[in-house]
């Protein structure tokens, strides 16, 4: 895969899915899983990332989904270097109506504990996820599911409110896609990560030998599992923890690991570059950074003592003019990030830069005079505190010099006072659902290769910001936007829905990023993972 950033956009601006009946691939997938015996191995990948809970209902974090991708069956799936859905353990999936989406399970599908993989844990397994709708979950992303139907034992009916959804084949492949197993998980709560382990609930390339969470993880290749993805190239793959990415960098420098994958920073990525003993690899660009609004809690916001719509605007108005994206792009992250002016990324269906020409000084460059007025016109002469979260550990340990810098740029002209914390990730995920944090940082790790999956989980009613912003002609849309197979139109409505949120800035867009993982040079395979579709899969590297 070529190092330059976004040099496979190509293959990430999807138009939407059309309605194709997706059939079996015949084989295992491409790349080293195809050999007829797995290599000797192991393979040790080391990660910042951190597992918040393997249940599929109770997390929707980067760190989480990883192992997920392992040891869960999928129904649609895509190949190594590819985003486009495929079957799965499916046999078959197609629309069969606008509002009806059959799929066809493979037969003879089994979990590791024996128990008969069908049609009652796919149905079991969407119907838990809405039951639960857990605020750290995914359960957003089936706003458009309205039952699920197991016709027999291996063909369930998906039917949905709206017809014509250009995304619900991807959403099988995202966070919300894991099938579990009805027999062990709870139809109402979360499993906790033990009870899942010790009742060997999987189904994917791999299971789980052993298990400390957060620090060790080892995987076992599964040879029940008949999905696309095929026969592990790896029997055995650990998955290292780490609290600190300078230990992460000289590990995979010293070939005590074999990938590095998320989170160095950018000066290490630079650094490692230069090293002979080490291939840094960059994937297509679908990770954004930006800052989250709380409507509720922020300064002047719906429950403050001094609530006032025009005046909370104003701030996060301000905010927009004074914030220069090139500069913490540049200086922070040495070009592996670069400025994000909308809500979509570029490279993507309908991305537009509204944010670009509305705030700073029309060009991407912040104006202080512009920031000024307009706390000015809205009636706000004080500075205004602004209490700023962010985390150290899941977005890698350069945030702490992003923020430092965005806490600058907003003081800059006394208009401002940031109070900055930070949070470690576990904690972090949990209370910034719970109005806890007035604004703070969030990244964002596409589920699939579609800009709808940059609007849904946002700004719809069941964000999962979970931070109190409504605008429904801006939920019209996307519906709208959602179910539209032209994309001349379809394009187009994207455009009004990036246009309408600039104005509100629910959220402050800063930074789009590509993939990047760091490798020995007798490690195969990673290339072919770092894909449009955003999933690392352990399966197919090898040395």
């Amino acid at each position: 895969m070529s190092q330059t950033r976004f040099a496979v956009r190509s293959a990430i601006a999807l138009a939407g899915v059309t309605l194709l009946t997706l059939t079996a691939c015949t084989g295992p997938s491409g790349g080293s899983s195809s050999n007829s015996s797995a290599s000797s191995g192991p393979i040790t990948v080391g990660t910042t990332d951190k597992v918040t809970f393997l249940d599929p209902a109770g997390s929707y974090d980067n760190g989480s989904f990883m192992v997920m991708n392992q040891i869960y069956p999928f129904l649609l799936n895509s190949k190594p270097g590819s985003a486009e859905p495929q079957p799965d353990i499916a046999e078959s999936a197609s629309f069969t109506s606008p509002t009806e989406y059959t799929v066809k399970l493979k037969s003879g599908l089994k979990w590791a504990n024996g128990d008969t993989l069908d049609s009652a844990d796919v149905k079991f397994s969407f119907d838990r996820q809405i039951k639960i709708n857990d605020p750290n979950g995914p359960a957003s992303l089936l706003d458009n599911l309205a039952s699920v139907d197991a016709k027999d034992a291996t063909t369930v009916v998906f039917h949905l409110k709206k017809g014509n959804d250009q995304t619900f084949p991807q959403v099988l492949t995202g966070p919300v896609g894991p099938i579990v197993d009805h027999n062990v998980f709870p139809a109402d709560k979360v499993m906790n990560d033990e009870d899942i382990i010790s009742k060997k609930a999987f189904a994917g390339p791999y299971t789980i030998s052993s298990y400390q969470k957060n620090q060790l993880v080892s995987f076992k290749a599964n040879p029940d599992y008949k999905g696309l993805l095929g026969k592990p190239a790896t029997d055995t793959v650990n998955l290292k923890y780490y609290s600190d990415s300078n230990n992460l960098k000289l590990d995979v420098q010293q070939g005590n690991i074999d990938v590095a994958w998320r989170s160095l920073a950018a000066t290490d990525v630079d650094s490692l570059a230069k090293d002979n003993k080490v291939t840094v690899h960059k994937g297509p660009g679908g990770e954004i950074r930006y800052i989250v609004f709380n409507f509720d809690t922020m300064p002047f916001g719906a429950k403050t003592p001094q609530a006032d719509p025009a005046k909370s605007l104003a701030v996060r108005q301000a905010m927009a003019d004074l914030v220069d994206r090139d500069a913490i792009a540049s200086q922070v992250y040495k070009g592996t990030y670069t400025p994000l002016y909308s809500y979509i990324p570029d490279g993507f269906l309908g991305a537009t830069t509204p944010l670009k020409s509305m705030y700073g000084d029309g060009n991407g460059k912040p104006s202080a005079d512009k920031a000024k007025k307009a706390l000015t016109d809205a009636g706000i002469t004080s500075p205004v505190t602004l209490n700023l979260q962010y985390n150290p550990d899941h977005y890698g340990k350069s945030s702490g010099d992003e923020y430092a810098l965005v806490k600058q740029q907003l003081e800059a002209g006394g208009l401002f006072k940031v109070n900055l914390q930070s949070t470690e990730w576990v904690t972090y995920s949990k209370d910034r659902t719970k109005d806890v944090y007035p604004m703070y940082q969030l990244g964002w790790f596409p589920d699939f290769s579609d800009p709808d999956n940059y609007l849904t989980p946002f700004f719809t009613e069941n964000s999962f910001l979970k931070n109190h912003y409504t605008n429904t002609a801006v939920q019209d849309l996307i519906s709208k936007e959602a179910t539209n197979p032209d994309k001349s139109s379809r394009s187009q409505q994207l455009g009004q829905i990036q246009d309408d949120v600039a104005k509100d800035l629910s959220t402050l867009p800063l930074l789009q990023g590509s993939q990047v993982a760091v490798s020995g040079t007798s490690v195969k395979g990673v290339d072919s993972t770092l894909d449009p579709s955003f999933k690392f899969r352990l399966g197919v590297l090898s040395k």
